[in-house]
């Protein structure tokens, strides 16, 4: 009777003892994963803050990188603008030299030399030789050339075309100097007093005027001047 109670009591103590490891088990695994969990949560927090501001800082740089590129790259086209402007004008100056260096050249029909020369042979000549331009011979075939402009909107180194009572055009002449009140004065191998300077305003060559046209572009030179 008494090894029987001692077995029991032995029972009780070693179930109780059993349930105690096993609740202390339970209970602290729960406490430390759940520090580590938010631990680790927080590290995460902070990483992609810093993430955030990486990726905020390399699109900012990319930015400005980008609109310095863009201004660096107007500036490049603006200065090649002036250049390709410069170089035009600078061509158009040469062809008034040359044509103003045959100034007082006395007027001869069919002559092609600064001992004699008529207007169309004039033209041809000082294009040839200062810009490489070929144009035809006579007056009428080179008013076939190069685009047709508006009296207003002439320029220094357009050709001006003439002729009487509206008929066949048989005369030519270079635009040298538009004023700021639109005065147009050109320089041609005129009948009378060989090459000059005369005025569409004045009274002779104003009613006699039919057109203007524009050889020398400046984007064809610009071209031509790339090409070669």
């Amino acid at each position: 009777m008494k090894k029987r109670v001692l077995f029991y009591i032995t029972s009780v103590v070693a179930t109780f003892s059993l349930q105690s490891c096993v609740t202390n088990y339970v209970v602290s695994a729960p406490t430390s994963y759940t520090s580590e969990y938010k631990s680790n949560a927080k590290l995460a927090s902070i990483d992609s803050k810093k993430l955030e501001i990486a990726k905020k800082q390399l699109v900012s740089s990319f930015k400005e990188e980008q609109a310095v590129a863009t201004k660096t790259l107007e500036t490049i086209v603006k200065n090649e603008e002036i250049a390709k402007a410069f170089r035009f004008s600078k061509k158009i100056d040469d062809i008034l030299t040359e044509a103003e260096s045959y100034l007082g050249t006395p007027y001869r029909y069919g002559g092609t030399t600064r001992n004699g020369i008529d207007c169309s042979a004039f033209v041809l000549s000082v294009f040839g030789a200062s810009a490489g331009l070929n144009l035809p011979r006579v007056a009428a075939s080179q008013a076939q050339e190069g685009e047709r402009v508006e009296k207003s909107e002439l320029q220094k180194g357009d050709l001006v075309f003439f002729s009487h009572s509206r008929g066949r055009i048989s005369h030519v002449g270079i635009v040298e100097s538009v004023s700021e009140d639109g005065t147009v004065k050109f320089i041609h191998a005129a009948t009378s007093r060989g090459v000059m300077v005369s005025s569409l305003n004045d009274s002779y060559w104003g009613p006699k005027f039919r057109f203007a046209k524009r050889v020398l572009s400046q984007e064809a030179f610009n071209s031509n001047f790339a090409n070669n």
